[in-house]
């Protein structure tokens, strides 16, 4: 289909951010590919779970941390959070295709790794990036809060240690899945309900725009077109019927009320003042703890999405947050 203008009056380039997310996913299709050649270093997909113990886990997380993330999950088999969060911990490494390895921790029968990580409670879930330990959360969060926290933790690995991931033996995966049933092919294409998410975004109704994203993505959650498109429509929604003097003087009357400076970032974003948004809302994080700080560092992970993650603006705030954060 041919490419569509759904810049927000010059402020956004989508074209740029559209083509770094194609290369993305160009990049991944580069090492799948590799996998399937042979490529040195690839693994099995069963290598991306593993359950690791005390004897194990030196060499199991602290030396694979210098090549990929490594997410602990802290686990027992009396904690009914932990059963709930475990299955969708697996699912995503898997699907984030060796950008982290998952090891699973049960602190039953590892209480000295327990008290190493300082662990009150469970589930508990930490990274470990070139050998540097870091809490991520604590409990079992929603999926989407989970998935931002993930890519974070991918990019603060890319950006600050060069750790770009391993590569996943796609022969592998397809001799793991030879025994069961073959996957349903997406429904789409989804040419249709893209176009009718355009024109929503130009006549401004951006409630249909959204609607029209979420539906392509329902069925096809890594469409990258949509997923901006989505970013974008939400943005919009937000700051249409916004008195942007007022939003501006609650902002600039209280630097402590983060939901007056997460208004105004969205407005700075609109208005083409992208670094001014993420600097706002870094510093929001920074002041802010609990409730606050989470929903101040979410809106900033939402505004990287409008702009794409190749942006030099994006790697810097997300640096930055990462400071802030660890």
């Amino acid at each position: 289909m041919q490419p569509r203008n759904m810049s927000m009056s010059g402020v956004v380039d989508l074209a740029a951010v559209k083509a770094a997310g194609e290369a993305k996913v160009k990049a991944e299709q580069a090492r799948a590919e590799a996998a399937r050649q042979g490529g040195a270093g690839a693994v099995p997909p069963s290598a991306l779970v593993s359950d690791v113990d005390e004897a194990a886990f030196e060499r199991d997380v602290i030396q694979r941390s210098a090549e990929v993330p490594v997410v602990i999950d802290f686990w027992a088999e009396w904690c009914e959070p932990c059963k709930q969060l475990g299955p969708l911990l697996e699912r995503l490494a898997h699907e984030y295709n060796g950008r982290f390895v998952l090891a699973k921790i049960d602190v039953d029968a590892n209480q000295m790794l327990m008290q190493q990580f300082g662990i009150q409670g469970i589930p508990a879930v930490f990274a470990v990036v070139a050998g540097q330990a870091l809490p991520l959360f604590q409990g079992a969060a929603p999926e989407a809060q989970i998935r931002q926290t993930l890519d974070q933790l991918v990019q603060v690995g890319e950006e600050r240690f060069g750790l770009t991931g391993i590569v996943v033996d796609q022969d592998a995966a397809a001799d793991d899945g030879a025994d069961r049933a073959p996957a349903e092919a997406p429904a789409g294409p989804y040419d249709a309900l893209l176009e009718e998410a355009v024109r929503a975004l130009d006549t401004n109704d951006f409630a249909a725009a959204v609607r029209a994203y979420r539906s392509v993505l329902s069925d096809d959650p890594l469409n990258t077109e949509a997923k901006l498109g989505l970013a974008q429509a939400e943005l919009l929604a937000r700051v249409q019927g916004m008195d942007a003097q007022q939003v501006r003087k609650d902002a600039a009357e209280r630097p402590s009320d983060v939901a007056a400076q997460i208004a105004a970032a969205d407005l700075d974003l609109v208005g083409g003042h992208v670094e001014d948004a993420f600097g706002r809302l870094v510093e929001a994080v920074r002041r802010t703890a609990g409730d606050d700080r989470d929903a101040a560092r979410v809106r900033l992970l939402e505004l990287f999405e409008v702009i794409g993650p190749d942006d030099p603006r994006v790697g810097a705030a997300r640096t930055a947050l990462a400071r802030v954060l660890f």
